[in-house]
């Protein structure tokens, strides 16, 4: 019998179903991340941050439920924050958390999930995204910003203006839209939100396309018997779906559809793909290399990938 056995018949429906579900989240998504870029200042953000640096890491990893943002946007914005003076620990936190600590991450999952015990795994994944997040921020907060830092995005932080040292002229285009933005009317500001989420929904929407057809060919063309052994033995199902979650690159808010169809696979292995697409994926490399140095970009990846790794092991080995 072959391995493989491709009928389109058998690919349309799940390929659709998964679409047709996916897609009202992904455009929700587009259309808040895009409010957020334009209507959320550094200011605003800041106000609602103690003075604290503890407690405003660990308040950073929960504004995500208020100002949610895709992993797709919060590279830039964060971008945008650093370079107004938010604390680079406070905004790591923020950029980790906040594509999983949120309300529509919230309800698409638990709606991916039906039947599949979707308020363990909604709960599972807000509460270990949000708790990764601030152990990384709290981390970033004992490390030198220089030491992380590309050395033209480290010039533009106010720290650095203020002694006099030299700073990097900002991007053109960059530098356009936040004047547009500060001298922009309400109607302005809405359309420029809308121009924001659409740039963002033509982006992750390939991804979610091809992420879709990927994992309902698996799901539907690869004999299951070969993916058996893998999916059976959980220390390999999950480094499996995770290094998926990499490849594929599929945005926060409709990830849950696409972990939901693999059937075969156990449950700690699908947590495994929901928190580490999230915080890294093939996308999110090169979005990271734009403000930090190769080496932390690395680090993070590799960091990330054993602590949840670790943690949805020991979430399978206690279902067992």
């Amino acid at each position: 019998m072959p391995w493989f056995t491709f009928h389109l018949n058998d690919f349309a429906y799940p390929f659709l179903s998964v679409m047709f579900e996916g897609v009202p989240f992904l455009l929700l998504g587009s259309l808040i991340s895009g409010i957020v870029d334009v209507f959320v200042s550094t200011e605003r953000m800041q106000r609602l941050l103690p003075a604290n640096r503890a407690a405003a890491i660990c308040i950073s990893g929960l504004l995500g439920l208020i100002f949610p943002m895709c992993e797709c946007g919060s590279v830039i914005v964060i971008r945008r924050f650093i370079r107004k003076g938010l604390p680079l620990s406070v905004a790591v936190t923020y950029m980790l958390a906040a594509p999983i600590v949120s309300p529509l991450v919230a309800i698409s999952t638990f709606a991916a999930f039906r039947g599949q015990n979707p308020f363990v795994m909604t709960s599972l994944r807000l509460t270990i995204g949000y708790l990764v997040a601030i152990a990384v921020g709290f981390i970033v907060h004992r490390i030198p910003a220089g030491a992380l830092l590309r050395p033209e995005m480290l010039a533009t932080m106010p720290a650095r203006r203020r002694a006099g040292l030299s700073v990097s002229a900002e991007p053109a285009e960059q530098q356009d839209f936040t004047a547009i933005v500060a001298s922009a009317g309400t109607g302005r500001k809405l359309l420029l939100a809308v121009q924001s989420s659409t740039s963002d929904f033509l982006e992750v929407a390939f991804f979610f396309v091809i992420g879709t057809a990927i994992a309902t060919v698996f799901n539907t063309a690869v004999d299951q018997t070969v993916i058996q052994s893998l999916a059976t033995d959980p220390p390999r199902a999950i480094a499996a779906l995770m290094g998926l979650a990499v490849i594929l690159s599929v945005c926060s808010t409709t990830d849950a559809f696409i972990a939901a169809s693999f059937k075969a696979f156990p449950f700690a292995a699908k947590l495994g793909f929901l928190l580490f697409g999230p915080v890294f994926d093939l996308k999110l490399f090169w979005l990271y290399g734009i403000l930090f140095k190769r080496r932390f970009v690395f680090l993070l990846g590799l960091g990330l990938f054993l602590v949840i790794w670790l943690i949805a092991w020991r979430i399978a080995a206690m279902q067992l």
